[in-house]
């Protein structure tokens, strides 16, 4: 399996959406498609995304006569791009609004973590990038040279500043951060942070700093925050992660030592564990993983199933019918 086909099984990756980047720039073209009766609009509110709780969560698409009033009161509205000739936009409320009754009925606004498992992959890697940018805008409303206001253009993809003066352009970004497992031997280093829920760990994970490269950056997140020393750093895959605007860089590595020192405050526990003994210890409720949605779940995975694809699935699975 080869790097792009290890990242298009992440969450957040399979958006079959074309961008239509060129057209987006004519503001008379995006305006027609704003129009569109055939076009779909997805409500961000207080970060939230909107879910109808059926038998099987979905999100809500609003069509153009639900969503005139929002568009009117929108805090941003932004062209995701087209698929089978249906346009789809984002539109950002503020947190302060009230719910509109087009919307109230139509759902649940739910924390998009919440319900990415249960989200069929197009709908989640949709949402995922109508979060993401509905969130950039909201911390792009000013420029950050002079300080004054920002006006959106390119169907959301562009924000200029007013100020003749200035007319700074800024465009979205994504902050990259690196994420690797670790490993020596049969066993995986892994490690909490005192803010997470009771037994649950994961692997090491940081933002890559100025002027340094991805390798680097793993071999100093690894090292600051566990003492570990490692080589043989190699990309896995990547994934979007809107939460709020991170590109995770996956990566394993191999340990050249093994005594764990606690450095930087970053995590209150880390520990060297073999397969068995997460079996063990997932088995007697001491060891929670990270959520299946995550690249950082993935690379455990790989690293549980070598030889044997899927082990840790059926593993989980048995665990959660034993507990029934």
């Amino acid at each position: 399996m080869d790097n792009d086909e290890r990242s298009v099984r992440n969450t957040f990756t399979a958006l079959a959406l074309e961008r239509a980047s060129r057209r987006r720039q004519s503001e008379a073209w995006v305006r027609e498609r704003l129009k569109d009766p055939t076009a779909r609009f997805i409500p961000i509110w207080a970060s939230n995304v909107l879910i109808a709780d059926e038998s099987r969560p979905h999100p809500v698409l609003l069509r153009l006569e639900e969503s005139e009033t929002l568009l009117q009161r929108a805090e941003s509205v932004v062209l995701l791009g087209e698929s089978e000739e249906r346009s789809y936009f984002a539109i950002g409320l503020t947190d302060s609004e009230e719910i509109p009754p087009s919307v109230a009925g139509r759902g649940t606004f739910v924390a998009l973590r919440a319900v990415a498992a249960l989200l069929d992959w197009q709908e989640a890697a949709l949402l995922a990038y109508a979060k993401a940018m509905t969130y950039w805008h909201r911390r792009n409303r000013f420029c950050g040279d002079c300080g004054s206001a920002t006006t959106s253009v390119h169907g959301g993809h562009l924000r200029v500043c007013t100020n003749e003066a200035c007319g700074r352009h800024h465009f979205p970004r994504t902050d990259p951060a690196i994420i690797v497992r670790v490993a020596q031997g049969d066993r995986c280093l892994l490690g909490r942070q005192p803010t997470w829920p009771e037994g649950l760990y994961s692997i090491i994970a940081g933002f890559v700093e100025p002027g340094e490269n991805l390798e680097a950056a793993v071999a100093r997140e690894v090292c600051e925050e566990t003492g570990i020393r490692v080589a043989g750093v190699r990309y896995h895959s990547s994934q979007p992660w809107p939460f709020p605007s991170s590109l995770m860089l996956g990566f394993t590595a191999e340990a050249t030592t093994t005594t764990i020192r606690l450095h930087d405050g970053e995590l209150e526990d880390a520990r060297w564990l073999s397969h068995d003994e997460v079996v063990a210890e997932l088995r007697a409720g001491t060891l929670r993983l990270p959520s299946e949605i995550s690249i950082s779940h993935r690379l455990i995975a790989d690293w549980f199933d070598a030889g044997e694809p899927g082990r840790l699935k059926q593993v989980m699975a048995s665990l959660r019918e034993e507990r029934r």
